[in-house]
């Protein structure tokens, strides 16, 4: 008689998860807000949603995301508690691009086996960056999938729900000609385009461990540097008194000048010019140790600009000095002009929406400071409307 199968023998520890919750509740207990109902290990968590009858018209805003391949890069270190501030990062910050606040967020981690300290250190990195998003963190689940994925694999998503007054909502129906362009720093690569830095890395032959006098750390720290979570720090901004944003823009997948476009009415148009901040050195090591195209690079990093603000340009120091109180580096880097008098540099690509968004168009022109090799040659400038063309992408381990 054949031994009888359990469910621990196919793979599925269930104690292990429940090891995992005791480890990361001291964590979630520190992400919350006073709004949030009952406590961890519910069916669903409960946010008291009552505040939102004194708006004049609320409307609920959501994301989902996750942070693709970086996690790789954390199973390959063996260090897991910073990419919960990537996943947070990519979901709340993408609510804040309409001007909502974040209000709560789940996460999801599938895994190929069950470690409750390594569970638990994701768990924490999440918590953390909600704490510090002013996030809740009402919720999450932990699936074990052995056969589907090898034991020290794993992935994470995450989810968030805000609210924002009708009245309030940012977008390009606020944009005007004449607005400025201010762009936000980012704190490195933060969580796209990892599945060509890994190529590129892989290619070159270079270890995680070899250090790297540019960046002052080892490829490794450098690669797993955290995502800026910029929620709390634009929500401020966009209640300080004196200031207008009129739209903001998450600079993650697609590059600086896609994401851009997004934000944009159709009618106008934004010039960047690259003469106006320098990147951080990952992106140029990238770039010389694949040899990576600058259209390429350019569509697939943030290039030193985790955020882009619209506003007008009598508020342009107003806003500098407020991030800069927040340890936020911004500076303005363009402007938005009519679509009619755009000033296009010739034979500089112009890219117009994206992601099914048929919103502005976008022209990144000149050269990183001290960067010769990325000059932009001299060409005439033409107005737009002398262009012919220019539009030519098993079980789960339950923990809410």
């Amino acid at each position: 008689m054949s031994e009888p199968i359990t469910y621990a023998g196919a793979g599925v520890d269930v104690e292990a998860g429940d090891r995992a919750v005791e480890l990361m509740k001291a964590d979630v207990r520190r992400a919350t807000r006073p709004e949030v109902l009952g406590g961890l290990g519910g069916f669903a968590g409960m946010f008291d949603a009552s505040a939102l009858a004194r708006m004049d018209r609320p409307v609920l805003a959501t994301s989902t995301d996750g942070v693709g391949t970086k996690v790789a890069i954390a199973q390959a270190l063996d260090i897991h508690d910073t990419i919960g501030f990537d996943l947070v990062g990519m979901v709340v910050d993408d609510i804040v691009v309409c001007g909502a606040e974040p209000l709560f967020m789940t996460d999801y981690i599938a895994t190929g086996k069950v470690v409750p300290e390594r569970i638990a250190a994701i768990v924490g990195g999440i918590a953390r960056a909600c704490e510090q998003a002013g996030v809740a963190l009402v919720g999450g689940e932990t699936a074990e999938h052995p056969g589907l994925l090898e034991p020290d694999e794993y992935d994470v998503a995450g989810a968030a729900t805000g609210v924002v007054e009708h009245a309030a909502v940012l977008g390009p129906q606020r944009v005007r000609p004449g607005d400025v362009v201010l762009g936000l720093a980012s704190s490195g690569l933060h969580s796209n385009g990892y599945s060509l830095v890994r190529k590129v890395v892989e290619h070159a032959g270079w270890a995680l461990d070899r250090h790297v006098d540019e960046f002052g750390r080892t490829l490794g720290e450098e690669l797993l540097e955290p995502t800026r979570v910029y929620c709390r720090d634009l929500v401020d901004l966009i209640r300080t008194e004196g200031l207008d944003i009129q739209a903001l823009s998450h600079v993650t997948g697609g590059g600086l000048a896609a994401n851009l476009a997004r934000v944009l009415p159709g009618d106008v148009f934004a010039r960047v010019d690259r003469g106006t901040w320098t990147p951080p050195p990952v992106f140029s090591t990238v770039q010389s140790l694949g040899r990576v195209p600058q259209a390429d690079i350019e569509r697939t990093l943030n290039m030193g600009v985790g955020f882009v603000a619209m506003l007008p340009a009598d508020q342009v120091d107003l806003a500098v000095s407020t991030l800069a109180e927040r340890g936020i580096g911004a500076w303005p880097m363009g402007e938005v002009t009519t679509l009619e008098d755009a000033p296009v540099v010739d034979g500089v690509e112009v890219v117009r929406g994206a992601k099914g968004v048929d919103g502005g168009s976008v022209q990144v022109v000149g050269q990183h400071p001290g960067d010769a090799a990325q000059a932009t040659p001299t060409r005439r400038v033409m107005p737009m409307r002398d262009r012919v063309d220019l539009e030519a992408a098993q079980e789960p381990v339950r923990r809410d």
